[in-house]
């Protein structure tokens, strides 16, 4: 049975928790995407993105009941199981805090929808841009990147980053315009990485 678009994250829950695996399987259609965003602006490394993804759904499929739609949406709960699995990740892990993979790698990765495919200079400007305010938002401190990554990046309403982040909405708006500023200054004059974090909100 496929399950209509017009169900509710809430109602889906309810049904995943009574067992119905079509309504699991709804549920990460719909949120992994912007989970996986998350966990590798945070992370900075495609591999833990994806394993910290793959934990949190597995996380919510031995847990069904433990989210609570008083307490806020179903993206800001994923979020917040994910927040805990990095922590616990980088806590194990402290040397992998370092920006090595991302010098590394130059974040070679690509995003399709994202380049204009027509001019070879756009596509390289694109992917330029992109590159840029990926390793600008990795040099934040952690809180605010994560207030820039779920405001900005994943468009959340500030209550709703408040509740991923488990903040006062007066703590991420202040952790919000402190980030913006630290960008603005880290990524220099007016230009096309700037304009590209303003006006192209997911960066995956």
């Amino acid at each position: 049975m496929t399950v209509p678009d017009s169900v509710s994250d809430e109602a889906l829950m309810g049904l995943a928790a009574g067992g119905n695996e079509e309504a699991f399987v709804e549920i990460y259609r719909r949120r992994r995407a912007s989970l996986y965003r998350f966990a590798l602006h945070m992370a900075g490394s495609e591999a833990l993105a994806d394993d910290i993804t793959q934990e949190v759904f597995l996380a919510l499929l031995n847990k069904r009941n433990g989210f609570d739609p008083a307490r806020g949406t179903l993206p800001a709960y994923l979020i917040g199981i994910a927040r805990k699995l990095l922590r616990r990740h980088f806590e194990r892990h402290p040397a992998q805090r370092s920006l090595n993979e991302v010098a590394s790698n130059g974040f070679s990765m690509t995003p399709e929808p994202l380049i204009e495919r027509h001019d070879p200079h756009t596509q390289l400007s694109s992917a330029e841009a992109i590159a840029t305010v990926r390793h600008a938002i990795l040099t934040l401190p952690p809180r605010y990147r994560e207030a820039v990554v779920l405001c900005d990046l994943e468009e959340m309403e500030y209550e709703e980053a408040a509740a991923a982040a488990d903040c006062a909405v007066g703590t991420i708006r202040s952790r919000l315009h402190r980030a913006r500023a630290l960008l603005a200054r880290k990524l220099g004059p007016p230009g096309p990485a700037l304009a590209y974090l303003k006006t192209k909100r997911c960066l995956v």
